[in-house]
C-alpha cells in the first residue's frame, strides 16, 4: 500500500467512525481498493497516450475490425499505478465500436506491441465511421480505486444484498469521496474498478454461463472468479455523440495479462 493510499485510508476511517459506520466494513472497503492511472488532456509532460487516428501497426499484424480508441505509451505510466502485471514498455493499443454491447469476446481488440518493434500508420478498411478525434493524454493521476456500491455490496453480501447493505455500502462511498475518493478528470482510466453508467463489466465476465444478461446477478464466486480485472476504460464524451455518456470497458483474466494474452479480453460498450 502506497502512502497515498495509506493517508487515505486512515481519513476514510476516521471519516466512516464519525458517521458510525461498522468497522468490520469499513476495512473490507479499504482492502478491495485496487490502484489505478487516470489519463487526460492537458499539461505538458511527457506523451502517455494517444486518442484516436490510424493505428501504428506491426507488419504482418491484421486490420483490426474497429477503430482504434487509444494507444497507452506503457514506459510512461508510473511504475505500481495500475497495479496489473503489464510490460513495463512498448504500446498497448485499444480498439472499440460504438455498438452497444454487454459482454464481447474480441480476440483483436486490444493488441500489444513490444518496444521497438516496427510498424507503420495503417488506416481502417471496410467500416463506416471515421476514426476517432486524435488527441494527446499527457496528464496522469494514480489513485486508489474504490468498488461501485453494488459491486461492494454483491461481492459482500451475496447475489441479493438486503435494503440495509446497499444502503450501508452508499454509505461508505459517500465517506470515501468526502475524504478525496473521488475519481479526477480523465478520458481513459487504466486499472482500478470500473464507473459504470449501468452495471459493473467485471461481473459479466466473471459470469460463467456467458448469457449477457443486463442483469448483474448470477456471478460466480468460486475459482478464479476474483482472477478478472478491469484492463482499461475509455469515457467516449463527444466522439460518439451516438452514446449517452458512452463507455467502453476492456476486461480481462490477470494471468492473461501476465502472459500477455490480450486476445482474450472481453469488451463492454454501453451508455447511460
Amino acid at each position: 500500500m502506497t502512502d497515498e493510499t495509506e493517508n487515505r485510508a486512515k481519513r476514510f476511517r476516521d471519516e466512516a467512525a464519525s458517521r458510525g459506520l461498522p468497522a468490520e466494513e469499513v476495512e473490507e472497503w479499504i482492502r478491495v481498493v485496487r490502484p489505478a492511472a487516470y489519463l487526460a488532456e492537458g499539461g505538458d509532460g511527457p506523451l502517455v497516450a494517444r486518442i484516436g487516428g490510424d493505428p501504428l501497426l506491426p507488419q504482418g499484424i491484421p486490420n483490426p475490425s474497429d477503430p482504434l480508441v487509444a494507444c497507452v505509451d506503457l514506459a510512461a505510466l508510473p511504475p505500481g499505478a495500475t497495479g496489473l502485471p503489464l510490460p513495463a514498455d512498448g504500446h498497448l493499443l485499444l480498439f472499440s465500436g460504438t455498438d452497444v454491447h454487454i459482454r464481447e469476446d474480441v480476440p483483436d481488440a486490444v493488441l500489444y506491441v513490444p518496444a521497438g518493434t516496427p510498424t507503420t500508420q495503417r488506416p481502417l478498411e471496410n467500416s463506416w465511421r471515421e476514426p476517432y478525434r486524435p488527441r494527446e493524454l499527457r496528464t496522469v493521476w494514480h489513485q486508489p480505486s474504490a468498488q461501485m456500491p453494488e459491486s461492494f455490496a454483491l461481492d459482500r453480501w451475496g447475489d441479493f444484498p438486503e435494503d440495509e447493505q446497499g444502503e450501508l455500502a452508499e454509505e461508505l462511498d459517500d465517506a470515501w469521496a468526502d475524504v478525496g475518493g473521488h475519481r479526477p478528470p480523465w478520458a481513459l482510466q487504466i486499472g482500478g474498478h470500473p464507473v459504470s453508467p449501468q452495471n459493473d463489466p467485471v461481473f459479466y465476465a466473471r459470469d460463467s454461463e456467458g448469457s449477457g444478461s443486463c442483469e448483474q446477478g448470477g456471478t460466480v464466486h468460486g475459482e478464479g472468479a476474483d482472477d478478472w480485472v478491469l484492463l482499461a476504460t475509455w469515457r467516449c464524451g463527444e466522439d460518439v455523440r451516438e452514446l449517452d455518456s458512452g463507455v467502453a470497458h476492456w476486461v480481462i483474466r490477470r494471468r492473461d495479462v501476465a502472459a500477455r494474452r490480450f486476445d482474450r479480453v472481453h469488451r463492454c460498450v454501453e451508455m447511460a
